[in-house]
């Protein structure tokens, strides 16, 4: 297997798969592939049976996924970004599990489970934002995440504490704890633009956090779309 990204700004991530080799993806990534690729569904790469499924299905991803395996010769098969960013691999081991935001998981290989990270607030986790919503990549193997806009790592000391706003969140070592929590405040509980609620992420560990997510694209669209932000579909206007 050869994996290359390519491009700067909407990158593609382009993977060379010998036969009987497959990878893992969300269902409906796919943008080409050749024709010696053989495409499959299932709930799960390494089995876990329908819980596991179950739990993806929580943490934003769909219940299907696909499988693309080469059957005669060298294929190759392409995934795109959605929106600018970066695609990032990450090599999964026993020592090592990844939280990712619910659209992070973009591909995979068939040893990498993807599961949704609970949360123990539910009122925080419906109301809290799709930052909430994560996946976690364990098992091993490598995997590629995407990741919307630029990207800015930190690396937290033990005990070292950033609240971000959670749709900013995009990936974070097994190391740091997170937990939601709240603007102090009434003027910022009633008021406040920045939200209500924020992910505490504390160290040790590193956490990439990205510029652009895609519901802070969506909404800052709107306007300029002529729709009306009120409604799920209103008219346009001139």
């Amino acid at each position: 297997m050869r994996a290359d990204i390519r491009g700067s700004v909407m990158p593609v991530l382009e993977i060379q798969l010998d036969p009987g080799e497959s990878v893992i993806t969300p269902h409906g990534e796919l943008s080409w592939m050749t024709t010696n690729i053989a495409m499959s569904q299932t709930t799960s790469a390494v089995g876990g049976g329908i819980m596991n499924a179950l739990k993806r299905v929580a943490g934003g991803a769909s219940l299907f996924m696909t499988r693309y395996q080469a059957t005669t010769g060298t294929g190759l098969v392409a995934f795109a970004t959605k929106v600018p960013g970066h695609i990032i691999p990450v090599d999964i081991g026993p020592k090592r599990r990844v939280y990712v935001h619910r659209h992070g998981w973009l591909a995979s290989i068939p040893g990498v489970t993807v599961s949704v990270a609970l949360q123990q607030s539910v009122r925080s986790g419906l109301f809290g934002g799709e930052g909430f919503r994560l996946q976690c990549l364990e098992g091993e193997g490598r995997a590629w995440i995407e990741l919307s806009g630029e990207l800015t790592r930190y690396t937290l000391a033990p005990g070292e504490t950033m609240l971000v706003h959670p749709d900013h969140v995009g990936m974070f070592d097994q190391s740091v704890k997170f937990k939601i929590t709240t603007v102090p405040g009434i003027r910022n509980k009633l008021f406040g633009a920045d939200g209500f609620f924020l992910i505490a992420l504390t160290g040790p560990g590193e956490i990439t956090l990205q510029s652009m997510p895609l519901p802070t694209l969506a909404h800052a669209l709107i306007p300029y779309l002529g729709l009306d932000a009120t409604l799920p579909t209103g008219p346009l206007r001139r």
